[in-house]
């Protein structure tokens, strides 16, 4: 087998692997720099509690009407919206912190899902709303995920002032009062986008393509736009080198594009440029052993 074959080769044959393909590039897109504010804003966790908050709207609306990829939406979407504005309400009006509430939410919703899902569904849905499928991506979930990364990109240079505010200096942000329009707009922005990420990746993996490549980033260059843009390209590559691996050795598609991701994500952790495990060491040899005080 040539190079260009193994390569290339299955994207040329399968329609199937290019729907698939494009779905995760049209998602890094709109995604990558949400996952670059939330990242920089400690919002990691937050994020993950908030992938689960979709859950128990899809299992209602798979109930209703079965795997359709609207009403799945749409059911996504509210309980995202919905589970976000409780999460405020119960961090506002009681003792509990923001953590504590959104591991509340995480395990409610998670829970709430899988058994909602037991009263009609088999152990096969339970799999693909949870892990999904991204090689079952077909033309209604591509036009939803491609509508989305538009809306995305159409909103986001209008907030983009405010969100680099938000990560750097949020007093400010708030005293200015543009941080009530922000903050809110942003967390649409961020579930909409989950809600997309879940029709290829399922709930337990919604942030692959959005968070990892934004860990990843920062470790090797300081500019922002610098940042964003390799977040989007390391999500392409671990997408394209995912789906092709996956092909090859017969494993599961979305599982191993999150796996991909996540190496690349943990390489740059040890080896990036920027507060790696290797600038860490460097700089600790550079200033030798330390040496007590004297007496």
């Amino acid at each position: 087998m040539t190079l260009s074959a193994l390569l290339f080769e299955p994207f040329e044959k399968f329609a199937f692997l290019q729907r698939a393909l494009a779905a995760c590039l049209v998602l890094s897109v709109g995604g990558a720099p949400l996952g670059f504010f939330m990242n920089q804003r400690r919002m990691a966790l937050v994020s993950d509690a908030m992938s689960h908050a979709i859950f128990p709207g899809v299992a209602i609306a798979f109930l209703i009407a079965g795997l359709n990829v609207w009403s799945l939406t749409l059911g996504g979407l509210a309980a995202g919206i919905l589970i976000a504005l409780f999460s405020v309400f119960l961090s506002r009006t009681s003792q509990i912190k923001e953590d504590g509430v959104f591991t509340l939410l995480f395990l409610l919703s998670l829970t709430s899902g899988t058994l909602l899902l037991s009263l009609k569904g088999s152990t096969i849905d339970l799999l693909h709303m949870l892990f999904g499928d991204i090689l079952a991506i077909d033309r209604d979930a591509l036009i939803f995920i491609v509508s989305v990364t538009l809306m995305t990109l159409s909103i986001l240079p209008f907030i983009y002032r405010g969100l680099i505010l938000d990560c750097f200096d949020p007093d400010f942000l708030s005293a200015s009062g543009r941080g009530k329009s922000v903050r809110p707009l942003f967390f649409v922005l961020f579930v909409v986008n989950l809600v997309a990420a879940f029709q290829a990746l399922g709930t337990l993996m919604a942030l692959g393509l959005i968070l990892l490549p934004a860990i990843a980033s920062p470790f090797w260059t300081r500019r922002v736009p610098t940042s964003i843009a390799l977040g989007i390209g390391l999500a392409w590559l671990s997408s394209y080198v995912g789906l092709l691996i996956s092909y090859h050795a017969n494993t599961p598609s979305g599982p191993m594009v999150v796996l991909v991701c996540g190496i690349l994500c943990l390489a740059s952790v040890l080896l990036g440029r920027r507060g790696s495990v290797l600038v860490f060491f460097r700089q600790t040899r550079r200033r030798g052993p330390t040496t007590g005080a004297s007496p």
